[in-house]
């Protein structure tokens, strides 16, 4: 038996583009395989407004922004509500910026999609962090699904992982490097570059965002931290919980005599159950080169899990932009499936 889902897409940068691009490329898959049709129904961002077509929109000029800006398809809608009425959503995926603050308006976005009756696929970590509890159980009063795989380490299997694979398992802690950039950056200090070089060399590699105030201070490892502890510790941690420390508090001199000694400076993710709840850091740390960690290259990110029966770690190698949009993917074929 096969089903069509009518798909919305708020957020239309590199991640949303390649969503579609990797839709495509599935098409054939997900017919055969799982017994899912698509079309894409909604599209909306700043740049193109809120497109809506119930008869589907072109994928392909989705692509080409310019084309569809000028072809007229579909309507403009005043709000999310009304847009996803207008493309009849049966799925949505949220992938526009983290606002670290409020997690806003990405959270009104799924809120709405619950509302409409649409699954609510998030690649943003600030609803996990400001609104988790409160989606879930949206999610749950109304038979659809709230999923997050794509908010931290891109596709990685993170949050699916822990209740379908590892039931009954308690998570006491975890520890790990899960901001790319700071990696990348400090790989270039220890070749010799400035702060303000290395972040320039990771802007050009694309790693880097225009601002990276976000990844340099810390804030982006802490937000990923946060929801982390929340969805799988089951502690409703705040983000001013996390201690943060970020890297512009370690010199290129200091890199290059801990490289010097055998030593590599990381941006440290960590968490521990504690009896009084969770004890939670994002912090530059000096590692041995015997540490597992201290080996991460460039946008490679891992994480150890250590848990009441085992210690699990999970590496993602070198991730790129179709990392994130697989994780969405996945995420729509486990929310459909329940249907």
């Amino acid at each position: 038996m096969v089903r069509k889902y009518n798909l919305a897409l708020v957020g239309f940068g590199h991640v949303g583009k390649e969503l579609v691009r990797l839709l495509v490329a599935k098409e054939g898959l997900l017919r055969h395989t799982y017994g899912i049709e698509w079309r894409l129904t909604g599209v909306a961002s700043r740049r193109i407004g809120w497109k809506a077509d119930p008869r589907g929109l072109d994928p392909q000029a989705l692509l080409r922004t310019d084309a569809l800006d000028q072809s007229g398809a579909g309507g403009a809608s005043a709000n999310a509500r009304e847009w996803l009425a207008a493309a009849r959503a049966d799925v949505l995926f949220e992938a526009t910026s983290l606002e670290r603050h409020t997690g806003r308006p990405a959270i009104d976005h799924l809120e709405a999609a619950l509302d409409a009756g649409a699954h609510a696929i998030s690649a943003n970590k600030g609803p996990v962090v400001h609104a988790f509890a409160a989606l879930r159980e949206r999610a749950r009063a109304r038979g659809r699904r709230f999923l997050f795989e794509s908010a931290v380490m891109d596709g990685a299997p993170i949050f699916s992982m822990f209740p379908h694979s590892l039931p009954a398992a308690e998570l006491r802690g975890f520890r790990g490097i899960l901001n790319s950039t700071t990696n990348v950056v400090l790989a270039g200090m220890e070749r010799g570059l400035s702060l303000e070089e290395a972040v320039r060399k990771a802007q050009e590699m694309g790693v880097a965002e225009t601002d990276p105030s976000d990844d340099l201070d810390g804030w982006d490892a802490a937000v990923k931290v946060a929801a982390l502890v929340i969805v799988l510790m089951d502690v409703p941690l705040r983000l001013d919980q996390v201690e943060r420390v970020g890297i512009r508090s370690v010199t290129p001199e200091q890199v290059r005599e801990a490289a010097a000694a055998g030593m590599r400076y990381k941006l440290v993710c960590r968490a521990e159950r504690t009896p009084d709840g969770v004890c939670a850091s994002v912090r530059p740390e000096m590692l041995p080169l015997s540490d597992p960690l201290a080996l991460l290259e460039g946008t490679t990110s891992a994480v150890r899990f250590d848990l009441d029966v085992f210690g699990l770690s999970i590496i993602e190698h070198k991730p790129g932009v179709i990392a994130t949009a697989y994780g969405l993917l996945a995420d729509f074929i486990r929310a459909v499936r329940c249907d």
